[in-house]
């Protein structure tokens, strides 16, 4: 077995530099385009998760475009409820909050079930029971999740299991609902804040 020595004793000096969190930046991402104006998304990570949600959301009408280096523009104005192509959904298990922009924007979703994780199933029935308490009629068929909802109304709701996607999906969705949603038991992480912030800056 291969060891690593590390001798101490000498100052550490030196400049680094940290790129923003790539989990905040797929929920930023999936945030921004809920509007329909310019959203300006900075130290966004050189990542390929990142990477595949752009071309996403390219796929659907949001325009993404890349200004310079870790600066990111969206621009939801042209959303369009398209299919999202298996291949690339199955690479993200961010691809997911797509549902909820769809049901948000749009009032219907076709959502392939997310991949992206190699540590085994990650079933989205926090999702599903929450996107219900907020009125949607949802099914699961031939891999993909379908959801309909005309007018979402805010609502109080437990999530059974601390989840940042489920969080994330939810406030998505219930930020354009009528009226105030509650959500009980949600993630705390900084992500969730971070994607909070977007969306009262909106």
């Amino acid at each position: 077995m291969s060891s690593i020595r590390v001798e101490g004793g000498k100052k550490l000096h030196g400049r680094i530099k940290i790129s923003g969190s790539k989990n905040s930046c797929l929920a930023l991402m999936a945030g921004a385009a809920l509007g329909r104006e310019d959203v300006v998304l900075t130290k966004a990570p050189a990542n390929t998760d990142v990477q595949i949600m752009a071309a996403l959301l390219r796929e659907i009408g949001v325009q993404v475009e890349e200004k310079t280096p870790g600066v990111i523009v969206i621009n939801g104005a042209k959303l369009r409820n398209t299919l999202i192509p298996h291949e690339l959904a199955r690479k993200l298990r961010a691809s997911f909050y797509l549902s909820g922009l769809f049901l948000a924007r749009l009032g219907k979703a076709e959502v392939p079930l997310p991949g992206g994780c190699f540590l085994g199933p990650r079933p989205v029935d926090f999702h599903i029971k929450g996107f219900q308490a907020l009125g949607a009629r949802v099914a699961i068929e031939h891999g993909l999740m379908k959801a309909i909802l005309p007018r979402p109304t805010g609502n109080r709701i437990f999530i059974n299991r601390r989840s940042m996607g489920t969080t994330i999906n939810l406030m998505l969705l219930a930020v354009l609902a009528e009226g105030t949603t509650i959500l009980e038991n949600a993630a705390r992480e900084p992500e969730i804040v971070d994607l909070a912030v977007l969306l009262n800056s909106m």
